[in-house]
């Protein structure tokens, strides 16, 4: 069975006792907000340019 990636199974995975399973939800909400901010800069950074 394959790992869920989502937003919601990852803030689940942070109550975990596990303490891999914390860091590896923890690193997923992490890229999940850095990807969304870089997104938000390109677009903002796009329209300057033109």
């Amino acid at each position: 069975m394959t790992e869920k990636t989502d937003m919601a199974s990852a803030h689940r995975r942070l109550h975990s006792p596990n303490k891999k399973t914390q860091a590896r939800a923890l690193a997923l909400i992490k890229a999940y907000k850095w990807n969304r901010a870089q997104q938000r800069y390109a677009l903002e950074n796009g329209k300057n340019q033109k």
